[in-house]
């Protein structure tokens, strides 16, 4: 017997318009799975249920008397507890924040509950959204519900264990370093990181660096492009402006991609702890369906140089020490975060700015190396999924530092790049931990990277794949 949870966020949504099921009876069975299923994953900080059965009482009403619907009409998500929620604790994964309750939402919250979407609540994330890792303060550690001894990843990795553990269909996350993309390779998701500009970060976030997006963590690749949809577009005022694209983003699944020209590389020069095994062969396994597919796969070399490093390393810490924090509270931070900030307040506004027009051009020495390429294709990860606790374990942040570099070299590139890119779950250890590829498209290109991910679906589909506790 299907059970609501087996259904896509699109099934969800055309249940809830037909009548075959209802938006309070979606709210009801996600909040039993939540508590049965939460404690063991940790993926939510503050749960909003109230608030939700009022949301999906209202919406059932709107069925009930024909209203016009919105896409999303009555589907459950949930809100990375770092963007701002009116009424909704907030708290940035952070004891200094543990008692905030914004008067506002973030532009992104505003859109998705115009889409229809009744948020469950906020999902878990790490200080200020900073490490790769979810295991702050304030909430126990994400799991990934593959194996509960290792992390979900993050920053978004409240986000990735929830879909990842049937607790939503799907989810809203942000990613300025690779935290959508590395949570979905260690939870089996598809998850966008979009164009910059294409999603706003407003009305509060400033957007200085350009590194960080809001986007889609889901299931499958259809439901991730319609929550792209219901997320895109900008504030007045942002600084990015991605063009729209014409008839949208679920539209472009129904496209076929043609035969494009994919270049692939696997070491750009930041391996310390090397490539594990799994990693490479998800890559070689990738590699070999785009080919069967009728695609030309060519081996290229790195187009970032490893020497950016340092840079990115400036323009985070910067970002750290940018968090507005009471002074009374800095001691409360985590020693990871105090790090970042001390380093941050050191640099000089003229250091600063070398920083960010160093990794420019970057980006645009990257973009024109590959510009002969539709899509580019790498490892998302270096290593398989860490167990909780490892990157605390490195001794000292330094240490940690480097291990999150040595475990996520290929993904922050793109943020610095500014180009789109997705993690594809295409394969599994023998012992069941996914093992994501990262597929990169051009600038402003999410449409040929949707075509190619549900062409990818099809042809080895992985909806029906889930973990013991499904």
């Amino acid at each position: 017997m299907t059970a609501l949870h087996d259904l896509s966020a699109l099934e969800q949504a055309a249940a809830v318009r037909s009548g075959e099921t209802s938006a309070a009876e979606l709210v009801e069975h996600y909040a039993a799975r939540i508590e049965q299923h939460d404690p063991s994953v940790g993926a939510f900080v503050t749960l909003t249920l109230d608030a939700a059965r009022a949301q999906a009482e209202e919406a059932d009403a709107a069925v009930a008397t024909g209203e016009q619907l919105p896409p999303l009409h009555g589907v459950p998500i949930g809100i990375k507890d770092l963007n701002l929620t009116e009424g909704v604790p907030t708290k940035l994964g952070s004891r200094a924040f543990a008692d905030l309750v914004p008067p506002l939402s973030d532009f992104v919250v505003e859109k998705l509950r115009a889409a229809g979407t009744i948020s469950l609540g906020k999902t878990n994330t790490p200080e200020f959204g900073l490490p790769c890792y979810t295991e702050p303060d304030v909430a126990p550690p994400a799991r990934t519900p593959w194996d509960l001894t290792r992390s979900a990843g993050g920053s978004s990795g409240g986000a990735g264990a929830a879909v990842a553990a049937g607790l939503l269909p799907f989810a809203q996350g942000s990613d300025g370093g690779g935290s959508i993309r590395i949570p979905s390779s260690v939870c089996g998701l598809l998850g966008i990181k979009p164009s910059r500009g294409r999603i706003s970060n407003g009305p509060l976030t400033g957007d200085i660096n350009g590194l960080a997006t809001n986007g889609p963590l889901a299931r499958t690749v259809r439901d991730a492009a319609a929550l792209l949809d219901a997320m895109a577009g900008p504030m007045p005022g942002d600084p990015h402006w991605a063009p729209p694209v014409e008839g949208g983003f679920l539209a472009a699944c129904e496209q076929q991609p043609g035969r494009l020209r994919v270049g692939r590389y696997r070491d750009n020069g930041l391996l310390a702890e090397g490539l594990h095994p799994e990693c490479l062969a998800a890559w070689e396994s990738a590699s070999a369906l785009l080919e069967e597919l009728g695609h030309v796969v060519e081996d290229i070399d790195a187009p970032f140089d490893p020497g950016l490093v340092p840079s990115f390393e400036t323009v985070w810490a910067v970002s750290a020490a940018g968090v507005p924090v009471d002074p009374a509270a800095e001691e409360s931070l985590r020693p990871l975060t105090r790090w970042l900030r001390e380093r941050g307040r050191s640099f000089t506004a003229t250091e600063f700015t070398a920083a960010l027009a160093a990794m420019q051009l970057a980006s645009r020495t990257a973009i024109a190396a590959t510009a002969a390429y539709d899509v580019v294709l790498t490892p998302t990860l270096a290593q398989l999924p860490a167990p909780l606790g490892w990157f605390t374990d490195a001794g000292d942040p330094r240490a940690e530092f480097d291990r999150m570099i040595a475990w996520t070299p290929f993904t922050a590139p793109y943020n610095t790049s500014g180009q789109p890119a997705v993690n594809v779950p295409l394969h599994w250890t023998p012992d069941g931990l996914p093992v994501g590829v990262m597929l990169v498209g051009r600038p402003a290109d999410e449409v040929t990277l949707l075509r190619l991910s549900a062409q990818l679906e099809a042809a080895r589909p992985w909806k029906e794949r889930h973990p013991a506790s499904w």
